[in-house]
């Protein structure tokens, strides 16, 4: 059953005029999963006006009147995750325990900002002048932009969103056209839950009408997750007019497996990190290096699991892969193995895949060199392979390219965990499991061109949603 989707403006669900929003499965491209009318510029523009006109109220709302909202909103979707859940891998692909799970992570996000009164908001100093204090405190930045990607619909925008919100901004939230249907759900889900009218605006448009959305004037930050080249523009387009920007953009994530790996463990957290999703994660596992004294035979055990993998509908149970999102993803993937394969790459592994829907055969790479495939983000079922003779090696091999997002390092050996800790550069390090994962209370996000601006995500969220006020507190004379 196809759903009506519209976008939420200044309280109201409003139906865009600039054409019509089809949503379809992408394991089942002739089935549409929900429509709705296309929002332009204007309405953007009306967004963020209203936004501007709930700052102040909401801002003064106590952090944990704040706060309740997000947690009401939290039970909300808790009690949909099912459905939504399916809805969820309908729209975007993923199998449907990780829709069920995307969905409940959500909700789970929302909770611990939901309780952000309860932690520390703010520091004393001592003075060096008798009877005076100085305090720090935080405000809110004012009217915050949203971008965010096909590939978490609801786990990523209620990450950039709770935490905007408890923190005592308004938010213009433009999200992925390939995923609206989630991104409805999330707003139903804060409107239920007795939000203010223009506290969030969620508005749902093409790529033109984001770009009205980051460049316009009376935005006061930007937080946008999606792919490098997007997310520099919109970098340069702010720091331009003095808008702060958070930025989660690519990612080429390695596994690295050592000499004294257990490469049982090893397999097992390659596959779910190069794999799950099909991929489309920005800390999926995209690389593996392996020290060459194993190499053989970490790559026969990774070939007997690759050819286990079931590529297919999401909603079946027994299916482990689903589809990529789109057609384009799925033909500029296939575009890039080829390429490698031309260049002299070998294939280890692959799996069946369906011919009938966005479906790409999970495959593993043997690369000759550093090539293209190396260091090109192909962000699906793709996993490139070199080889390393030592863990300085293996090391460098990791470090290569301009993206520096996640890791996983593989050992039993506390000297070579330590040594990845600091030779790895990274904004995510793994030991001894796979290269994805987040967690709503410790930071998330990049390093080198993976990143731009604060991380995401626990504590580090606050030092973005917010600026400090440096407070000289001192009485009248005794």
């Amino acid at each position: 059953m196809s759903v009506a989707v519209r976008s939420l403006i200044g309280g109201a669900w409003v139906t865009g005029c600039e054409g019509t929003l089809t949503d379809t499965n992408p394991a089942r491209p002739d089935e549409v999963v929900a429509t709705g009318g296309r929002a332009g510029a204007s309405e953007m523009a009306t967004g963020v006006r209203v936004a501007r006109i709930a700052t102040s109220g909401w801002a003064r709302l106590p952090m944990s009147a704040r706060g309740a909202f997000l947690t009401r909103a939290a039970e909300i979707i808790e009690s949909n995750a099912e459905g939504w859940g399916e809805e969820l891998t309908r729209e975007e692909g993923k199998t449907l325990a990780e829709g069920i799970g995307e969905v409940r992570r959500a909700a789970q996000i929302l909770r611990y900002y939901g309780n952000a009164a309860d932690r520390e908001s703010g520091t004393v100093y001592s003075s060096p002048r008798s009877g005076e204090q100085i305090l720090v405190t935080r405000k809110p930045l004012g009217v915050v932009g949203v971008v965010t990607p096909f590939n978490f619909p609801i786990a990523i925008p209620a990450w950039k969103i709770a935490p905007a919100l408890v923190y005592g901004n308004t938010v213009v939230w433009k999200p992925a056209a390939a995923v609206p249907l989630l991104a409805f759900r999330l707003a139903q889900a804060l409107t239920e839950a007795g939000l203010p009218d223009g506290v969030l605006n969620m508005i749902l448009a093409d790529s033109a009408a984001g770009e009205a959305l980051v460049d316009h004037p009376d935005l006061d930050a930007v937080t946008f997750t999606g792919s490098t080249g997007v997310g520099r523009k919109i970098a340069g387009s702010a720091a331009a007019r003095g808008v702060p920007v958070q930025a989660e953009m690519g990612g080429k994530n390695a596994a690295i497996v050592l000499a004294d790996a257990d490469l049982e463990l090893a397999v097992e957290q390659v596959m779910l990190g190069a794999f799950r999703s099909t991929g489309q994660k920005c800390t999926a596992t995209s690389r593996l290096v392996l020290h060459e004294s194993i190499a053989e035979e970490f790559l026969a055990r990774l070939t007997v699991e690759v050819k286990e993998l079931r590529v297919g509908d999401p909603l079946d149970p027994d299916v482990t892969t689903g589809p990529v999102v789109s057609a384009s993803a799925q033909k500029s993937i296939v575009n890039g193995i080829d390429r490698a394969v031309g260049g002299g790459a070998r294939v280890v592994a692959t799996a069946e895949a369906p011919e009938s829907g966005h479906y790409v055969q999970p495959t593993v790479l043997e690369l000759p060199a550093s090539t293209e495939l190396w260091f090109e983000e192909l962000f699906g079922p793709v996993l490139a392979v070199q080889r390393a003779a030592t863990t300085a090696d293996a090391f460098r091999l990791a470090n290569e390219g301009e993206f520096g997002l996640s890791a996983a390092l593989f050992t039993q050996d506390l000297t070579n965990a330590l040594a990845g800790i600091d030779d790895l550069d990274v904004g995510i390090l793994h030991v001894n499991s796979e290269s994805a994962g987040a967690d709503p209370h410790v930071p998330f996000g990049g390093a080198k061109k993976s990143g731009y601006g604060p991380k995401e995500q626990g504590d580090a969220a606050r030092e973005f949603f917010t600026h400090t006020t440096t407070v000289y507190l001192r009485g009248g004379r005794a």
